[in-house]
């Protein structure tokens, strides 16, 4: 690979990573899969905040399917996703996806008023009624691996060893 093309590799992937760093600034929701015992599939989403550890927390109703098939099988894929106003061309979004583990976290704990402080600072008034409500829980969604795309050829793989950062899977950043 000649040296101008090694530079623009390198330029495009720290374009990437910068992207990848502030994208789920960008947006209030993540799209949620899960699936139930019977593995039938379900499509949702939450309103979530993110630590720096890059754990995902919603706020969720007991009575709401996600929240169920997450007790059940604690698996979800999430997925944020560039608004469609804002995109160039709606087949190349940009979108951001992880593989995450599910545990609920236990109410009134330091880690459940942490966050609920930070969902209140994100989302205002309505998270004292949910404080309130006794089927409302915290699930922290723990990313194990996934997957930045920029745009069309412009794909990212999470490094799972350091989450804030990318491995540029055509090679070309390297």
């Amino acid at each position: 690979m000649d040296t101008s093309h090694r530079v623009s590799s390198m330029s495009q992937f720290k374009t990437a990573l910068t992207a990848y760093q502030g994208f789920t600034d960008l947006v209030q929701s993540v799209i949620l899969s899960t699936v139930s015992e019977d593995s039938i599939p379900n499509a949702s989403y939450a309103p979530f905040v993110i630590d720096e550890s890059k754990n995902i927390y919603i706020y969720v109703s007991g009575l709401s399917i996600h929240t169920q098939n997450l007790s059940n099988v604690p698996r979800a894929s999430v997925l944020f996703i560039e608004d469609e106003s804002h995109t160039q061309q709606i087949f190349a979004r940009r979108r951001l996806t992880f593989d995450c583990i599910a545990q609920y976290i236990e109410r009134d704990t330091e880690l459940w008023n942490r966050i609920v402080k930070r969902f209140e600072a994100r989302f205002g008034e309505i998270i004292q009624i949910f404080r309130d409500l006794p089927d409302f829980r915290i699930v922290q969604l723990a990313p194990s691996q996934g997957r930045f795309v920029m745009s069309f050829g412009a794909t990212y793989e999470v490094d799972p060893n350091n989450l804030d950062t990318l491995i540029d899977i055509t090679g070309e950043g390297k």
